[in-house]
């Protein structure tokens, strides 16, 4: 992380990567196949949490399913590694390439919580709306989260959602 904030993420090379980390190359893609991989490793075990979230929760309301599948997330893991996760997000935000990869990999919540939803009865166009607003909810309280202090991610998740709702009730619907 230290390398591609001082050197940027295009500027740094897999070479340089191992040398900082003490590894020969061969090591280094032994455990990631580039140098994208450092950033998204484990990518896979948070999609499956929030996805697991979203079936586990009970809510009636698939709205707040998915936005509390993101806060037991958050709590379990953003919030403890706060400092990390920040940098993270820096570095991500300096890359157009990352933060495609960012995008699929919300993109990849999306289909499969919405397909836990619709599994479950609810209409189709129902449940991806509900997880698309979900995704929106995290990502706003994400950006929001990262620029503060003093706050945990569940926290900002919760008010992000309540700000949502809030303007869902206060927006004149068309005639």
């Amino acid at each position: 992380m230290d390398l591609f904030l001082e050197k940027g993420y295009e500027g740094t090379t897999v070479e340089e990567i191992a040398q900082r980390a003490e590894l020969t190359q061969r090591t280094f893609f032994r455990y990631f196949s580039d140098k994208r991989e450092v950033l998204f490793h484990k990518t896979e075990e948070f999609e499956a949490a929030v996805v697991d979230g979203v079936r586990q929760e009970k809510a009636a309301d698939p709205l707040e399913r998915v936005v509390r599948a993101f806060e037991d997330v958050a709590s379990s893991y953003f919030d403890s590694r706060a400092e990390a996760v920040r940098r993270r997000r820096r570095v991500i935000q300096s890359s157009p390439e990352l933060q495609e990869r960012e995008g699929q990999k919300m993109g990849r919540i999306i289909e499969r919580a919405s397909a836990v939803l619709i599994g479950e009865g609810i209409e189709a166009s129902s449940a991806r709306f509900a997880v698309e607003l979900g995704v929106l909810v995290f990502r706003r309280a994400f950006d929001q989260w990262a620029e503060a202090e003093g706050t945990t991610l569940a926290a900002t998740i919760r008010v992000t959602l309540g700000q949502l709702r809030g303007l869902a009730l206060t927006i004149p619907t068309a005639p």
